[in-house]
């Protein structure tokens, strides 16, 4: 796995010069990114989101604890912990739909989006998700606290 994007180590390499014989920076770049950041092709919003479950289309996993998605989750989210989630995402798809009654995901599927509290429990699941190959799984900004955030509001105006 690369910690660092391509450009950002050309950046570093190409920073570094000759003096009295042994390697010093002339300057170092202010910012940076890494290939492990998040970026918002990795990020569904709640409107996003909103739209997906209208028309059907996403493979919703609540990665909190089974007790958190019992006190609440959004609407057709399948409960997922995210200690359990490297291990099922490697499950067959006959075990995989056994164990959580709905379609096995495909490495390929471009509307898989994990979801948890507040976002950090899902970024983790995203970073998973990507290793094992899924590489279009999202996850929701802001988790349940956005959904139910934005569902307070919507429910207000």
């Amino acid at each position: 796995m690369h910690l660092f994007s391509r450009s950002f180590l050309q950046t570093v390499t190409s920073t570094v010069t000759e003096v009295n014989g042994g390697p010093c920076w002339r300057h170092f770049p202010r910012t940076f990114t890494t290939a492990s950041s998040s970026s918002d092709r990795n990020v569904v919003t709640v409107a996003q989101l909103k739209s997906m479950l209208a028309k059907k289309d996403v493979q919703l996993f609540d990665v909190r604890r089974p007790d958190e998605y019992q006190a609440g989750h959004i609407p057709s989210a399948v409960s997922l912990p995210l200690d359990d989630l490297e291990v099922s995402l490697k499950l067959s798809s006959e075990d995989f739909e056994q164990k959580f009654q709905v379609k096995t995901p495909a490495k390929e599927d471009d509307n898989i989006v994990f979801n948890c509290k507040s976002g950090r429990r899902s970024g983790q699941a995203l970073d998973i998700a990507h290793r094992l190959g899924f590489i279009k799984a999202r996850h929701l900004q802001g988790g349940y606290s956005g959904w139910e955030e934005a569902k307070g509001k919507s429910s207000s105006s």
